[in-house]
């Protein structure tokens, strides 16, 4: 940040009189602009059919990680609730209807300034189609997961929480809410084709 955004003058990193961190603060007006994490916002949109369940994953078509899987999530709009994100995003990224279930994970990526909530979500048809953001949109059983291939670790966390949840319900289990940290960037391999 270079101008404030009350005045438009030059702002300066200091800390502020009764504060413990270093803010953008506007040298002309005085204001202090407070910057917060980010949240990102999105749901685990399952089909299962004769015992079968598969998950649906988007193939990304945006930086960052252009090429790889996830689940259909993206940042939260003001004046909605994390539900209506989440199915909001849904809707955007795959093209898909879902009834929303309980929120899942929640994840804190702080190196990123950002936490990650995931609801479970039930496909109502399978009437989807690839958004704007996403190059294709497909359907995964377990073994299908393309797991060397998903964009990010709070992806790959989601959906590890998500099977063995689902192993615990077979033994007469639920699902439980999980909350964790991501506390370093995932690699990145070799674009896929």
């Amino acid at each position: 940040m270079k101008f404030c955004s009350e005045c438009a003058h030059p702002v300066t990193v200091a800390i502020p009189e009764g504060d413990n961190r270093p803010r953008y603060v506007c040298t002309s007006c005085g204001t202090i602009h407070y910057q917060n994490p980010k949240l990102v916002i999105g749901s685990i949109p399952v089909w299962e059919r004769d015992g079968e369940l598969k998950v649906l994953l988007c193939k990304r078509a945006i930086e960052p990680r252009h090429g790889y899987w996830t689940l259909p999530a993206g940042f939260m709009e003001n004046e909605e609730t994390t539900g209506e994100a989440a199915a909001r995003e849904t809707e955007e990224e795959a093209g898909a209807n879902v009834a929303l279930g309980p929120l899942f994970t929640l994840l804190n990526v702080a190196h990123v300034h950002q936490v990650h909530l995931f609801y479970l979500a039930e496909l109502l048809d399978l009437d989807y189609a690839p958004g704007i953001e996403s190059l294709d949109v497909q359907l995964f059983a377990e073994h299908e997961i393309p797991w060397d291939d998903l964009a990010f670790p709070t992806i790959r966390t989601t959906l590890e929480l998500f099977f063995a949840d689902r192993a615990r319900i077979r033994a007469g289990g639920a699902y439980g809410f999980h909350c964790s940290d991501i506390t370093r960037p995932m690699r990145a391999p070799v674009q896929p084709d």
